[in-house]
């Protein structure tokens, strides 16, 4: 590791120190927590000391050790931690059996739970199929307060955090109930899309606990978000293909069970995934996180390749955006995803290195995005022009909107950082600042559109 010049802020030192540990595969994301509260502990006793910051933080790196050999040093009292992400052992000497033990027991409890309380209002006629926007207003109610609890649970926040997040799901519940919604319309299904996103950022500060604050506790979160929907994915690829055969099976001795499977397994299943699969990203990191920023650099250039294909096509043939609901649910997830693209590359990548040809196929796919999105509010403006404002018409707006902004200047630091003319550092942190806005505007949309369009 390279030494900061003695002049730069003790944080952006410790910032490069946090980075270099992190690139180290050995070291896990909670070892290089533990490290660092250990290297600050050290730098405020030396500073208490006399010794001036600078000199504080090389004297507390040189105590801990040359990080090439506490790289190898983890390697060595870790060498089976591979093997423990694939298949935990609880018999391991390095890990304290009751605590793995007890860990997975209140996982697998919560998941259980997530379970029941997806049946449990069928105990007041509420049938899971039949009476379906209850169940979609109020799915992510049944399972996120839970995963929730599981990381408050684990991160032991303050009382002033757990308020907080009792409100924010109290509310949620409230809102999401108590509002006299026209069966099928469009506020109801808003409402249903847009709470689990509102109630994420919830789950975000329980996962962060003490660091939702800081620009890498966010980041962390974000991490978190994108592993936990590939292993929640693999879960429900290896679920699909166990119903199938469980149907195959039981079909050949003349027992239909389709019914069981739509109002049990199903439900349950969904619910009880969500905790399971968390468990797993949390248990299982360092596989997982080597995973994620390779399909990041797979997919980077196959999308960007996509969008400028999408906008030249849609140049020569002159042909506008369709401004259906479902087609913009399908642009806006596209979006969402070249977001996500970004992020992961943003999280994986060494801020001091100089840009290179990946970096500019990161602008190729923002500027395809930006434009794409610009190209769809122009068709949202003009549908609103024509026939006027609806709730649909209303959220999308918004949401492009909110979009444009996030690509656009995220574009412009990218290219700042391209031309030299500022940190890479500067991308992260505004890509981690404005999370908070997708969640306000998903509560506008629970809160304020159901009396704004009379509920229907």
């Amino acid at each position: 590791m390279t030494h900061p010049g003695p002049a730069q802020p003790l944080e952006d030192q410790i910032d490069q120190w946090r980075s270099y540990l992190r690139r180290r595969q050995a070291i896990q994301t909670v070892d290089v927590a533990e490290l660092e509260d250990h290297l600050r502990e050290q730098v405020a006793g030396l500073v208490e000391a006399g010794l001036a910051v600078d000199e504080a933080f090389l004297v507390a790196v040189k105590r801990m050790g040359n990080l090439d050999a506490l790289s190898r040093e983890f390697a060595r009292e870790h060498s089976d931690r591979l093997w423990k992400q694939l298949v935990l052992d609880p018999d391991d000497p390095g890990e304290p059996r009751g605590s793995v033990r007890r860990e997975a027991a209140v996982a697998f409890g919560l998941a259980v739970a997530a379970a029941v309380a997806i049946k449990a209002p069928a105990l007041f006629g509420l049938r899971w199929g039949e009476d379906e926007g209850f169940y979609a207003r109020n799915l992510g109610l049944f399972v996120l307060p839970l995963l929730a609890g599981f990381f408050v649970w684990k991160r032991r926040p303050g009382a002033g955090t757990l308020r907080r997040l009792a409100v924010a799901f109290v509310a949620a519940g409230v809102f999401a109930n108590l509002y006299p919604f026209a069966p099928g319309g469009s506020v109801e299904v808003l409402s249903a899309l847009h709470l689990p996103i509102a109630l994420w950022l919830a789950v975000g500060v329980a996962y962060a606990g003490g660091r939702w604050g800081r620009a890498e506790g966010r980041m962390d979160f974000i991490r978190f978000s994108g592993e936990l929907f590939i292993y929640y994915v693999l879960i429900a690829l290896g679920g699909g293909v166990l119903a199938g055969f469980t149907g195959l099976i039981f079909q050949a001795i003349g027992v239909d069970i389709e019914p069981v499977f739509e109002q049990w397994l199903l439900p349950c299943g969904v619910m009880g995934a969500v905790v399971v699969a968390s468990w797993l990203v949390e248990a299982k990191q360092s596989v997982i996180e080597n995973m994620a920023p390779v399909l990041t650099r797979l997919f980077t250039p196959l999308f960007a390749a996509m969008l400028v294909i999408f906008l030249a096509t849609q140049l020569w043939t002159g042909r506008g955006v369709d401004v259906r609901r479902d087609v913009l649910i399908a642009f806006d997830l596209l979006l969402v995803v070249v977001l996500g693209l970004l992020l992961y590359s943003v999280s994986a990548r060494d801020h001091r290195a100089p840009p290179g040809v990946f970096d500019v196929l990161q602008v190729v796919l923002l500027v395809g995005a930006l434009l794409a999105d610009a190209l769809a509010l122009g068709a949202i403006a003009a549908r609103i022009s024509e026939f006027g404002f609806s709730p649909n018409r209303v959220a999308a707006l918004g949401e492009n909107v909110i979009l444009l902004v996030n690509l656009a200047w995220s574009t412009v630091l990218y290219v700042r950082f391209l031309r030299g003319r500022g940190p890479f550092s500067r991308l992260e942190r505004w890509q981690t600042d404005y999370l908070p806005v997708y969640a306000v505007w998903a509560a506008i949309v629970v809160i304020l559109f159901p009396p704004l369009f009379g509920y229907v």
